[in-house]
């Protein structure tokens, strides 16, 4: 599987800094990615950073980085986020997520959002105080134009 692109992205935490987020993330935006997979992997890029911001560098300096990768093959584009908070139980979050928000919940929506949009969530925690939400999109079929087939 070839790499198109692949890129990082180093921010403080602070909500503003989004804007910078997604000016970087649009410059994926000039490889052959279906639309509507490209707007939903720039949904769970929000979601993901604001959740970051919000929550697991919620008790922390702004200065504390938040680090983004990102790699796109022909079939899916991969996304890392990676912040230094205390980490979570992404599963049980999601389940009690799942069971307790809806489309007009307040908050709480994004883990619900991610699941819905990505083939593959998760986040894992390493030894050295650092947290990584992996969200991989594979892209949909490329319509392929067939002549019809004549039956008769």
């Amino acid at each position: 599987m070839s790499i198109l692109k692949q890129s990082t992205y180093k921010t403080e935490t602070d909500p503003k800094a989004l804007k910078g987020v997604l000016s970087w993330f649009d410059d994926f935006h000039e490889l052959p990615i279906p639309q509507e997979d490209w707007l939903q992997c720039q949904l769970a890029l929000i979601e993901g950073f604001t959740n970051a911001v919000r929550h697991a560098h919620q008790e922390l300096p702004p200065e504390t980085p938040i680090l983004i990768e990102v790699t796109v093959t022909e079939d899916y584009l991969d996304m890392k986020i990676l912040d230094q908070g205390p980490g979570f139980d992404l599963r049980a979050t999601l389940e009690q997520k799942l069971e307790t928000t809806t489309s007009e919940s307040e908050g709480g929506r994004g883990l619900r959002i991610m699941y819905r949009v990505a083939d593959l969530v998760e986040y894992t925690s390493s030894a050295d105080n650092q947290n990584c939400l992996h969200i991989r999109k594979r892209f949909a079929e490329r319509s392929i134009s067939t002549p019809p087939i004549d039956a008769s």
